[in-house]
């Protein structure tokens, strides 16, 4: 909203100083800076109000050295996240800007179920939440908003790179170009398409529409019949790993900053027309303001950290990591890189995995040797991975800290890939 009165004050009024707002990296700045202020100072408030309403989190018996503490601990804290989320973003990002309008909503739609599951736990006194059905009805409806809103809305669209005799026929039809004019590396006009980046190929553009384009002639403009249902898919899977790896102190919140980090810089050069010709990955017209939102995740991740870092002073709760991890898929596909997700949350995908992994063996194991000896033998310790090494001896510090290492490569690997081809 600010950045429409500054647009005002700079356009109308000519005010001085007020044509700053117009900089994305000024607004993501400030974005960080109140969203950091707001789940540090307002955070703490928000703590002692959930413990006085005694809103604790009710632990189950693992078996986990110095679980009993963490008993009555205050859960619902990702309030904390989502509010220094969303009021940054109201106050510094262009929320007429359909990306924007499209995070806001995917925070607050899984923040929302996230509550709804806490609620329950908390004040019904039922520790299995929200039914699992549910869960799943809800991030598969915001999957199908976010699949049509992608695909149908007029303001999602890229530029296409211009192919070298493009710009040979450019360049031949204005004879002072080499003098004068600089011969443009994309096109005048923006397409829609279903185009994504693809990792470790050459020509790292992949059209899901290419996936039924066998099929006949005209069949390439049904594309979203694959896209929309992968997005939904990715959607829940982030989501759901998300809220998995939320076990111990930190652990969520820290990753997901990483994660974010690395997504901020790659909106940030997909709006850019010069970065992206550089990196040789897709224009993104208006993709760039992405930055201020995510800039306010970051800070709210860093800032619910502060607290939630081991002694935990409170939980997030799935009100939190349902959210985080939808704001992380969603966001990765409207910049068109969400085929670098299993890397860059590679986190996520193995806490995910590892509890498939455990079920599986399980139930292999019981129907093979019977439900004594597949008890006895688990694949891992506990699942998800996190708990099979405090099962270990390891302290959860030092799992933390080692899983923010690995967080750490795999985002230095996720750059590395737009390059390596």
């Amino acid at each position: 909203m600010l950045y429409y009165f500054f647009q005002y004050l700079d356009k109308t009024l000519d005010f001085p100083g007020a044509g700053v707002f117009q900089y994305i990296s000024f607004r993501a700045a400030l974005a960080l800076i109140t969203s950091l202020i707001i789940s540090l100072l307002f955070g703490k408030k928000i703590i002692e109000f959930i413990r006085k309403k005694q809103i604790g989190e009710t632990i189950r018996e693992l078996g986990l050295e110095g679980q009993n503490k963490k008993s009555g601990t205050p859960t619902m804290g990702g309030i904390i996240i989502i509010a220094a989320i969303i009021i940054p973003t109201l106050l510094f990002a262009k929320v007429l800007n359909v990306y924007i309008v499209l995070m806001l909503i995917s925070t607050l739609w899984l923040g929302g179920i996230g509550f709804l599951d806490d609620y329950i736990k908390v004040f019904k006194k039922n520790k299995e939440g929200l039914q699992g059905k549910f869960k799943i009805i809800g991030q598969i409806g915001i999957g199908l908003i976010v699949g049509c809103v992608f695909y149908f809305h007029p303001d999602v669209v890229v530029k296409e790179r211009l192919t070298h005799n493009e710009k040979t026929v450019w360049a031949n039809s204005n004879p002072n170009a080499q003098q004068d004019i600089k011969i443009p590396k994309y096109a005048d006009q923006p397409v829609k398409n279903l185009k994504t980046t693809i990792p470790f190929t050459k020509n790292n553009e992949l059209d899901y529409g290419s996936f039924i384009s066998w099929m006949c002639d005209d069949c390439a403009k049904y594309g979203w019949i694959i896209f929309i249902p992968m997005v939904i898919l990715i959607v829940t899977a982030v989501s759901n790993g998300a809220n998995i790896t939320d076990g111990i102190d930190g652990l969520a919140a820290g990753t997901s900053a990483i994660i974010g980090t690395v997504l901020g810089i790659l909106a940030y050069v997909s709006g850019n027309t010069v970065f992206a010709d550089y990196l040789n990955i897709m224009y993104i017209p208006n993709s760039g303001e992405l930055v201020v939102f995510m800039a306010a995740f970051i800070g709210a991740c860093i800032g619910f950290l502060w607290y939630n870092s081991f002694p935990a002073q409170v939980f997030m709760g799935d009100t939190g990591s349902l959210a985080i991890g939808g704001i992380i898929a969603v966001y990765a596909i409207a910049i068109r890189k969400e085929l670098l997700i299993p890397i860059l949350c590679g986190v996520f995908l193995v806490e995910n995995i590892s509890v498939i992994l455990q079920v599986v063996y399980f139930k292999y194991q019981k129907k093979r040797r019977g439900i004594e000896y597949a008890s006895a033998n688990r694949l891992f310790k506990m699942a998800p991975l996190h708990h099979h090494y405090q099962k270990s001896g390891f302290h959860e510090s030092k799992i933390v800290m080692r899983f923010f290492i690995i967080g750490i490569m795999l985002a230095v690997l996720t750059f590395v890939t737009l390059k390596l081809r």
